[in-house]
């Protein structure tokens, strides 16, 4: 039996972002700042790796770590019940061939039904498992958010880019080693724990998860 791993979710880039950072950095050196709309401020952008802020930060990469780690428990957990089942299927298939049909039939449901809950053992530990990792995340979030917000107060930036939405880009505009050496000041580790998500989102995930 192989349990599957679960990694931290990949930040969504906007779309068009790109569009709009590559054309900022063409007239720039082209022709100089174009004017704002009355009203309408112009715009001052910083750019920020989030996918490399949780991959590369030290809670990013405690959490990684302690996925691995409640992966390889449940796997050993669930493995001599796996292993067992496997046995029984395989002594099924021997004995089929001589069993009357009713009672070839009444075995094979038996049997169906073991490997049923099983499976759904599995899931549910798999489903705990990501829905632990979300929580984890969000306590991330909830620091890493007012650290982003500061760096853009600091420079005065009304605008922020995802970097894996930028196809070029000028340098000094990106923020991520900053901000990833301030989120290990404030929240260097942070505890995954098990958890059964909520009905609401239990569905979306189980979703998810026979889509994958």
């Amino acid at each position: 039996m192989k349990m599957h791993s679960f990694t931290p979710r990949r930040a969504i880039a906007a779309t068009g972002a790109a569009l709009v950072i590559a054309c900022a950095v063409a007239l720039g050196a082209q022709a100089g700042p174009a004017p704002a709309p009355q009203g309408v401020p112009a715009p001052k952008i910083l750019v920020i790796d989030r996918q490399a802020l949780m991959g590369r930060s030290k809670v990013g990469q405690d959490i990684a770590r302690q996925i691995q780690v409640l992966s390889k428990a449940a796997e050993a957990q669930l493995k001599s019940e796996g292993d067992a089942l496997q046995h029984e299927k395989q002594s099924l298939e021997q004995q089929v061939a001589i069993l009357a049909p009713d009672v070839k039939a009444q075995k094979v449901r038996a049997f169906e039904a073991k490997m049923a809950a099983f499976q759904k053992k599995v899931q549910d530990k798999q489903l705990q498992i990501r829905y632990g990792v979300i929580l984890a995340q969000r306590q991330v979030e909830q620091i890493a958010g007012p650290i982003v917000q500061g760096l853009m107060q600091e420079r005065g930036a009304n605008l922020l880019i995802d970097r894996q939405a930028i196809v070029i880009g000028a340098p000094g505009l990106d923020v991520t080693a900053i901000a990833i050496q301030r989120l290990d000041q404030k929240l260097p580790t942070v505890k995954v724990q098990l958890a059964s998500p909520p009905p609401e989102l239990l569905q979306r995930m189980q979703q998810q998860q026979q889509q994958g």
